[in-house]
């Protein structure tokens, strides 16, 4: 379906992904925080309504899908105001300008708001409980956009990597070529997830509930299957073309940080299926087309170590 789309948070990993796969003939506005700062709210009210003004005028279904977020887990344990500002005081002010011009919003959100002590798929209404700031700000955006009376959904998703901006790939692909082993935790585990599948999740997502459609208001979209960190590691060493075995495995006790990680964050993809939308392929074959689509982008670090 062609949509007109706002996506705050535009210049972004998953920002990034959207604005590139929005369907064609769709009217795409995908500003960054420069341009588009979600904590401010007279910013906010004005972009929303020109997107329903614009859609109005092109005869097109507006949708806003919100891609920005503060992501740095560990600088928001001493930094929570304005975490807290961007994951949930933002979220809340775009819900309400969206319901009050009427546009569908979908909202995405992370695995961090569960505790990670499950050891099996968490459903989309197992009980929250985040052990960081980050989480705690993000499971504070859920409650605000789903309580705003607007038409909205909130999507979890996990171990986001893509071309743009930092991630674990490429961090590994650049320590890979400068040490000759690497210690990384293997009693955390979840999905790696890829943009670019992610952003056609979302997007599918947008095409649905822009036709009217109603699915359940908190979905999970993550890649199928799991790992730990350190199998993830060792993917990438052999997308690298290099030996996994130079991966050696830690534990979270052995890598202290200052935000907690969930130890089992695996999400359960069964609401996203059953209604009717594309399950993301597997992490390990998402990984693979992910190199051979964005390799050098992920390689760039290599050559800077």
């Amino acid at each position: 379906m062609t949509l007109a789309l706002l996506i705050p948070g535009g210049t972004g990993q998953l920002g990034h992904e959207l604005a590139a796969r929005a369907p064609s003939g769709a009217q795409v506005q995908a500003p960054g925080s420069v341009d588009l700062d979600i904590t401010n709210a007279g910013a906010v009210v004005e972009a929303v309504k020109t997107l329903a003004s614009a859609a109005r005028s092109a005869d097109l279904p507006p949708v806003v899908v919100n891609a920005a977020a503060y992501t740095a887990v560990d600088a928001a344990e001493s930094d929570a105001n304005r975490a807290f500002a961007v994951n949930a005081d933002g979220p809340r002010m775009l819900a309400a300008a969206c319901s009050a011009h009427g546009v569908p919003l979908v909202h995405v959100s992370t695995d961090y708001v569960f505790p990670g002590d499950a050891d099996r798929p968490y459903a989309t209404d197992a009980a929250l409980g985040p052990h960081s700031v980050y989480g705690v700000t993000k499971a504070a955006g859920e409650e605000a956009v789903l309580g705003s009376g607007a038409r909205a959904w909130v999507v979890r998703t996990s171990w986001v990597y893509g071309a743009h901006g930092k991630n674990f790939v490429k961090t590994i692909a650049g320590l890979a070529s400068s040490r000759t082993e690497l210690s990384v935790v293997d009693d955390q585990r979840g999905a790696p997830t890829w943009a670019r599948d992610l952003a056609d999740g979302l997007l599918e997502l947008a095409g649905i509930v822009a036709a009217g459609k109603e699915p359940p208001p908190v979905l999970h979209a993550t890649a199928g299957g799991d790992t730990t960190w350190c199998g993830f590691a060792r993917a990438i060493f052999e997308e690298l073309g290099l030996d996994p075995a130079r991966v050696k495995p830690s534990t979270t006790a052995e890598n202290p940080r200052p935000a907690a990680r969930p130890a089992y964050s695996v999400l359960s993809g069964e609401e996203w299926r059953t209604a009717g939308l594309t399950p993301l392929r597997s992490w390990r074959a998402a990984l693979t087309a992910a190199f051979a689509a964005d390799g050098v982008a992920f390689r760039a670090g290599q050559s800077q170590s």
